[in-house]
This record gives C-alpha cells, structure tokens and sequence, in this order.
C-alpha cells in the first residue's frame, strides 16, 4: 500500500503534520490532502496531549497549490456550472482555513521548498513560520487568471499589512527565503538540513509551557482579531480568572518561589 498523503506524528506534546505526495510537489487538489489535513487538525485539536503543531511538506516542494490539471480539465467542476465551483471550494478548499484559523494550539509551517498559490496560503494560515534557504513564496494567482479563493488575502494583509500583501498579490511574483524574511513572512531562515530541528526547538518551547494555558492564549489573540477593546477586556478577565484556578498555575508560582522547574500536566 502507498502511503497516505498526509501523516501525523505526535511526540513530546508536538504534532507533526506532513504533506506527503512529494512526486506532484504536494497539491492540495486532485488528491486527497484536504480530507487528510482536516483529519490531522481535527485529532491534534482534541489530544490534549497535544500543545502545538509543524506543518511541512516532503522534499522536495512544501505545497505547489491547487492542481493545475485538474484546473484545465473541460469535466473539471471548475471549468462547469459556476454555483457548482462555488460549492466546491466552500466544501472543499475552504475547510482548510477555517480548521487552522480555529485550532487551539500554535501552528510553526517549517517551509521546506516551493510554498506556491494555495501553499503559499498554507504557510500565512500558521501561526509561526520558519523558512528552509529553499523556500520560495509565490501568490500566483492572478498569473493564472484567477484569485485566492481559499481566504490566502485574508491572511496575507493581516501578516504582512495592506501595501507588502497587495504588492505580491498584484504582481504574482515568487519571493526567495531571504527576502521573505526581510518582509517579514518568515521568522527564520534556516540550512536545508536544519529545519526541522530549528521548528521542533521552537515548538518545544511552547510545548514546555502550561498546556491549558497555551490553548486560552491562542483563544485569547483570536479574540483580538474581531473584537473591540472594551469587549476584549472583558473575555481577558473571565479567561484570566479561569487561569488563576488551574493547578499548573498554582504549579508555576510554586515552583518559581522554590526555585525549582515546574511540572505541568495541564490541569
């Protein structure tokens, strides 16, 4: 049996989500890596042995977007009735940016290669990214004649701010590791080899923390996306108060007066 085209593997309070159709650059369409990305978010969302998640691709591509063929194909449902195209990305593709936007625990895309169209997309949904020096960013869309219909704009100007989002979504120009760092799309640049290594450092960090605790967090600047201040204050309060009740926060102060690293169970 060949091997599904998305994996997860959970260690040390980290999920790892890889996309794994490597010989087509890992599309998100014409295969079935929406089903299994949702899957894998759906069960790292509900382990509560879980506290963040890598997103990658397999060498050599971390995303090359939406399938290009299947875009072209005359039987496509794309290329057919438009209230059936509609339908088809709002039960299909549009499910990936509303699991990642909803997904309590911090998501790290380690961008191993070519991050194109959707994948580009892909990478601005998480949380944190860092950057392989073969990384390469691409909004193509309108190169093809269309536009991000997977909510990728929405993203894009909230990572970036309106005039770098609108410059790389009117030009449909590919961006190198390092200039993507100069923009501030990634947090790192790192060798090939270190990759993975330089996103699992930074996720243990996180997963070091008060597991509870993280997942609020994440809550809470969700909340901040759509809120105003008054109303924000408030949902700051009744999660602040939950957290004083926790026994790993009682756990933390406990441990900071003794002097002593703290143990943290997500209680």
């Amino acid at each position: 049996m060949s091997e599904p085209v998305v994996l997860l593997e959970i260690a040390d309070r980290i999920a790892t989500v890889t996309l794994n159709d490597p010989d087509r650059r890992n599309p998100v369409t014409g295969n079935e890596m929406i089903a299994g990305l949702l899957d894998a978010f759906d069960r790292a969302q509900r382990d509560p042995g879980v506290s963040v998640m890598i997103l990658t691709g397999a060498d050599p591509a971390f995303c090359a977007g939406g399938d290009i063929k299947e875009m072209s194909d005359p039987e496509s449902v794309f290329r057919k009735n438009p209230l059936a195209a509609a339908d088809s990305y709002i039960t299909g593709i549009q499910r990936i940016p509303l699991a990642l936007y909803n997904l309590d625990i911090p998501t790290i895309a380690a961008v191993n290669g070519p991050a194109v169209g959707a994948g580009c997309d892909l990478t601005m949904m998480c949380d944190m990214r860092i950057a392989s020096e073969k990384a390469k960013f691409g909004e193509v869309f309108l190169n093809l004649g269309i536009i991000p219909g997977d909510a990728g704009t929405w993203f894009l100007l909230r990572r970036l701010g309106h005039q770098k989002a609108a410059e790389l979504t009117f030009t449909g120009r590919m961006v190198g590791a390092e200039e993507a760092l100069e923009l501030g799309m990634v947090l790192e640049v790192a060798p090939h080899g270190d990759l993975m290594a330089r996103a699992r450092e930074r996720a243990a960090v996180i997963a070091a923390k008060p597991p509870r605790a993280v997942r609020v967090a994440k809550r809470l600047m969700r909340n901040a996306e759509r809120m105003d201040l008054p109303d924000f204050l408030n949902t700051a309060a009744a999660y602040q108060a939950l957290m004083h009740q926790t026994k790993d926060h009682h756990e933390a102060l406990a441990a900071f007066i003794q002097k002593r690293k703290p143990a943290f169970f997500g209680d």
